[in-house]
């Protein structure tokens, strides 16, 4: 995924922000793609324009990641990997989701400690930090984000804890360790855009350039 990350206050800042983004890439595309729109509608995908516009009449879906784990739970479906709290949610989940139960895009919030990344700031609970992905229809998600923890302290015993070498964290406690204020920020997987504005079925159709490894220093 291609993430250029966006900071804002906080999380409330994060999915509001996210969802006008998201909804501005595709009425671009609408109002400045239209030949090849309607070209790939016609002869790919026949519903693509239809669904496009779908994912502007209506807000995003806002829900904790609890509810919907409980969703999931009562769902009158079989999924192949099964479904309790604590999980990292699979691409059947999070499309059953969005596709069936609410047929809209959602965002769900409030993820687990364990399944997120060390420097999520952690809810009062102590169990679940400020995390949100927006998911959409054909893809699962499609942005990434969270509140930062900001507190430096706060983040090495998160990263001691993990057992996380500290020789690799040098650079990012560095942005904490001169003060810093509270913020948020997410990431758009600009691939997985691409591949809901075309319709495409397969991720590798809509790569625009190859990757290789190694080649980046952090």
């Amino acid at each position: 995924m291609i993430e250029p990350e966006m900071a804002f206050y906080d999380i409330t800042d994060n999915m509001d922000l996210a969802e006008e983004f998201i909804k501005f890439c595709v009425n671009y595309a609408l109002e400045h793609c239209q030949d090849d729109l309607e070209f790939l509608n016609k002869m790919y995908d026949n519903t693509l324009i239809e669904r496009l516009h779908s994912v502007l009449k209506e807000p995003f879906v806002r829900l904790t990641y609890t509810e919907g784990i409980e969703i999931l739970k009562n769902a009158k479906k079989k999924f192949e990997f099964p479904v309790d709290w604590g999980v990292d949610l699979q691409s059947e989940h999070e499309r059953y989701l969005v596709e069936e139960h609410f047929k809209r895009p959602v965002i769900l919030t409030d993820y687990p400690r364990e399944i997120k990344a060390f420097y999520m700031k952690q809810n009062e609970d102590g169990k679940t930090v400020r995390a949100m992905d927006v998911l959409f229809p054909m893809i699962g998600e499609i942005i990434g984000g969270s509140e930062r923890e900001a507190d430096y302290n706060k983040l090495m015993s998160e990263i001691e804890r993990r057992g996380i070498p500290m020789k690799d964290m040098w650079w990012y406690l560095d942005t904490r360790r001169f003060g810093t204020v509270p913020h948020s920020g997410f990431g758009l997987g600009f691939e997985r855009l691409i591949l809901f504005v075309t319709g495409m079925a397969n991720i590798r159709d809509v790569i625009p350039f190859p990757r290789t490894p190694n080649n980046a220093e952090f």
